[in-house]
């Protein structure tokens, strides 16, 4: 009998893996130039992390009595895990070269659909099911179109958040729809701690370190960045790009459904106006942390420090006293400085 030799039988997966990592770092340039972004990428993560102190010691000046206190800091985790979640599936799209402006109208419709009454009839795990299938369903929508549809994502994305919005309005008759006391399993997600953080936080955390997981250990991951940086190049390297582009998209709307559920376990209501500008506050946080809107290069620690930031940001404008046009105020130019430092690194790195 002929003995099997392993090395050929996992050639071809190594040569599928060499010809990924070099579609993605193909428009990296040079090698120099390929360090100079690594480089950078780290020095934006400390820079964040800086950041965050900053504004830590700007809550301990400004609201002493307040801020550092543990119903805050769990109310703050709290807020930061229903974006967090969607921003997790954001950075995936933008890294792949997409947007989604969708995000928060479809997690809006998920919590509608999954709090209607013959839903809820049938218990709070298959709330949470059809949920997370009501999302995935829209993203896969928005990954059709943008794929095989060749629609622009910015339209396609557009389109769905109009539609979602206005289906779950209509599902909903524009009233917010309660959680029933029989599904009150559902909200011991938010009443329920663990070491002292509500069982939502945990969920939060898991989302966060699987998608650093998918991003950064498995040929997916590899693609999603080929794909963002030269998607030309991914094709001749055999990636099926509108393919891996659609699985992207409805990656996005599996996070907006896992929100849907983080939002109905807080607020246990389903509502038409759940989730509103929060396709900004995720674009936002993946934004300053480092992701490039034209693909290619992010991450998902990046995404999260800057999520945490744009929270605290919230959490000290509140405590404050300061109105939400003044917050809004300051997180578009927050937006502004974070493009055009992204600008002048590239340039500096080039």
């Amino acid at each position: 009998m002929t003995e099997v030799n392993p090395q050929k039988v996992s050639a071809p997966e190594a040569d599928e893996q060499a010809r990924v990592e070099a579609a993605a770092v193909a428009p990296s340039g040079p090698g120099n130039g390929r360090l100079a972004l690594g480089r950078i990428g780290e020095a934006r993560h400390l820079g964040l992390l800086i950041a965050l102190a900053l504004l830590a010691a700007v809550g301990l000046i400004t609201a002493p009595d307040t801020f550092a206190t543990t119903s805050n800091m769990v109310s703050l985790l709290a807020l930061a895990s229903t974006i967090g979640v969607i921003t997790v599936g954001s950075t995936f799209v933008i890294i792949g070269g997409g947007i989604d402006l969708s995000v928060g109208a479809v997690m809006a419709l998920a919590s509608v659909w999954a709090t209607t009454l013959a839903t809820q009839a049938y218990g709070p795990v298959v709330m949470a099911i059809c949920a997370i299938l009501v999302g995935t369903g829209a993203g896969l929508v928005n990954g059709f179109l943008i794929s095989y549809g060749r629609m622009v994502p910015f339209i396609a994305t557009l389109a769905m958040l109009v539609a979602a919005r206005g289906l779950a309005q209509r599902m909903s008759e524009r009233r917010t729809q309660l959680v029933s006391q029989d599904n009150s399993a559902l909200v011991e997600l938010s009443t329920t701690r663990v070491l002292g953080l509500p069982l939502l936080v945990y969920i939060f955390a898991v989302v966060v370190i699987i998608g650093w997981l998918i991003l950064n250990r498995t040929t997916f991951g590899r693609r999603t960045y080929a794909v963002g940086g030269n998607p030309e190049a991914a094709r001749l390297a055999g990636i099926d790009v509108r393919r891996h582009t659609m699985l992207l998209y409805a990656l996005s709307g599996l996070c907006c459904g896992i929100a849907a559920v983080i939002i109905m376990a807080r607020t246990t209501t389903g509502s038409s106006t759940h989730g509103d500008l929060y396709e900004l506050d995720a674009i936002a946080a993946v934004i300053i942390g480092g992701t490039l809107l034209t693909g290619g290069r992010g991450t998902i620690i990046g995404s999260i420090l800057g999520l945490l930031i744009f929270t605290v940001i919230t959490n000290l404008f509140i405590l404050n006293g300061l109105n939400t046009s003044d917050q809004l105020i300051a997180k578009g130019l927050i937006i502004v400085v974070a493009v055009l430092l992204q600008r002048r690194s590239l340039q500096t790195a080039t």
